[in-house]
């Protein structure tokens, strides 16, 4: 039996429905394309801009990095602006708003990809999802999935350009799990198998010319098993660029895993990125790239963006009347004198430090045996009474960082050592959390410190022993002469500054009681 005319028409109509959905999932058709010629992408990107909304010692800002962009897109054809995520945690302006005004500021420089980054997931499922509506721009990772096994974010995104068609997918490091807290519901995938995948739809689904990894996993190894962007980039073949975060690393030129480069764009919103791919008949042919400076203290060549400027404003204002906020009280000064911070325990000292342990033993839920810092990070004494934000913030005026490093017991008292002999005075002398105690000896003929005593948490450091501690990213840096530090096993920055915890701690234990405890002994040297 035949089929009469209208069922042929049905049928020709589910054949074609089919023959469309056949399509679809096998990809879209190539771009169209002269032959031998030259077609150029340019690829702009940031990472790791942690809430700087405002220049930071005349270096960076949102609306200043606004004109950058904007001033490349003015006199360039084919313009893609991404980031490698970490836009959250950082100044207490964005902290403030969660990240409310940065989310603003992206919109209005139209991003076009930002990647989730570990530092996305510090706050609670519902606030991330709350930022993600906010957003004009697509999230990305192809490693991070719902409950349902649906993607958290967009895996990847697909951008048609005249000659050529480019794919961006995201990946955010496992090391999430470690250092952020991200919601149990959550899966997180392994990032290799998730970049091959991606790679795979891209070149083949997708018919991309250009596949970028706009990847959160960092060039700087922090602990065994990372997997890093230099790891990523050798173990999935068919990448042309990886754009990557999470290190905060400053580059003067690609790094490369075989013929893959691999760009970061340091912190802050400090440098831009700035990428320039040559394409020829649906292949690369070359890439070139440099770092853009927005702006230092003494040379502002960005001006800021009057709009972005703008948003921004009223924010600030409100921002600056809570500095005002009384949020403690102390039950008697905190002296400070002529540097004391810098010649013996003073309960300044003592109390910055247990407040960094307070906020990542409690807030964050990590595990430390002690926190440090340098005296020289205190500048000035917290007077009687009520506390402001703003008396916290003169106290501790440096935007340092907390970073959670682990060392070995063997090189932990080597820390100690190093600590046991900076002279008396210098800014590099160290205040410590009450876990740690010890004795510093000047007493011998040439009046250098010695080291005697230490315990932490009670006992004896055991050489052969691993210890978690909390210091600032500065000294983490090799600031002060600490290039000890680098003989760490892992190290995390939680960028959030020593300063919010400060005042977080102040805000929670609502009266502050200065005391010292004997934490440090000084034998000889200067005494009080």
């Amino acid at each position: 039996m035949k089929p009469c005319g209208s069922t042929l028409f049905r049928l020709a109509a589910l054949a074609a429905a089919a023959a469309l959905a056949f399509s679809s999932c096998a990809g879209v058709p190539e771009v169209k394309r002269e032959a031998g010629k030259s077609y150029f992408l340019t690829v702009l990107h940031t990472n790791d801009s942690h809430g700087t909304v405002l220049p930071n010692g005349g270096a960076a800002g949102l609306a200043e990095r606004a004109t950058f962009i904007k001033q490349v897109r003015a006199g360039t054809p084919n313009v893609l602006v991404v980031d490698a995520g970490d836009i959250n945690t950082g100044s207490a302006l964005s902290n403030m708003f969660k990240a409310e005004i940065d989310i603003k500021a992206y919109n209005m420089m139209s991003y076009e990809a930002v990647a989730l980054g570990n530092h996305e997931f510090d706050k609670d499922l519902a606030t991330l999802e709350a930022q993600m509506a906010q957003s004009e721009f697509p999230w990305l990772s192809a490693n991070v999935k719902k409950a349902d096994g649906s993607y958290l974010a967009k895996p990847y995104i697909v951008k048609d350009y005249e000659g050529f068609r480019v794919g961006v997918f995201g990946i955010t490091t496992l090391r999430t799990l470690e250092i952020a807290s991200p919601d149990k519901s959550l899966a997180f995938i392994d990032e290799i198998a998730a970049g091959k995948e991606m790679v795979e739809t891209l070149r083949t689904k997708e018919k991309c010319d250009v596949v970028i990894a706009l990847t959160h996993l960092g060039l700087v190894k922090e602990a065994e098993g990372q997997v890093t962007s230099k790891d990523f980039a050798a173990a999935v073949a068919g990448i042309d660029l990886v754009v990557d975060g999470h290190s905060h690393s400053l580059l003067k030129a690609p790094e490369y895993a075989g013929s893959t480069p691999i760009v970061q764009a340091n912190e802050w919103g400090k440098y831009v990125g700035d990428g320039t791919f040559e394409i020829v008949d649906g292949k690369v042919k070359s890439f070139a790239w440099i770092p853009v400076q927005i702006n230092t203290k003494d040379n502002q060549s960005f001006k800021a963006d009057a709009e972005v400027a703008a948003m921004i404003a009223p924010y600030k204002e409100k921002a600056d009347a809570v500095l005002k906020e009384v949020v403690a009280k102390t039950s008697d000064k905190f002296e400070f004198g002529d540097r004391l911070s810098r010649k013996k325990e003073i309960a300044l000292g003592n109390m910055v430090n247990d407040a960094a342990m307070w906020y990542v033993t409690s807030v964050m839920g990590k595990k430390a045996d002690f926190a440090f810092t340098n005296g020289g990070n205190i500048r000035t004494e917290l007077p009687k009474g009520d506390i402001t934000r703003e008396q916290i913030t003169t106290v501790l005026p440096f935007d340092n960082w907390i970073y959670l490093t682990t060392m070995k017991g063997s090189s932990v008292i080597k820390l100690f050592e190093f600590i046991a002999s900076i002279p008396q005075g210098a800014g590099a002398w160290a205040q410590v959390s009450a876990e740690a105690r010890y004795t510093i000896d000047y007493s011998g003929p040439d009046g250098k410190g010695v080291l005697k005593d230490l315990t932490i948490g009670g006992k004896a450091v055991d050489p052969n022993g691993t210890y978690t501690f909390v210091t600032n990213d500065y000294l983490m840096g090799g600031g002060d002469g600490y290039k000890v530090l680098a003989d760490n096993v892992a190290a995390y920055n939680t960028s959030t500054t020593l300063r919010d915890v400060v005042i977080a701690y102040a805000a929670e234990k609502k009266t502050l009681v200065p005391a010292t405890d004997g934490r440090i002994t000084v034998i000889g040297g200067m005494q009080f």
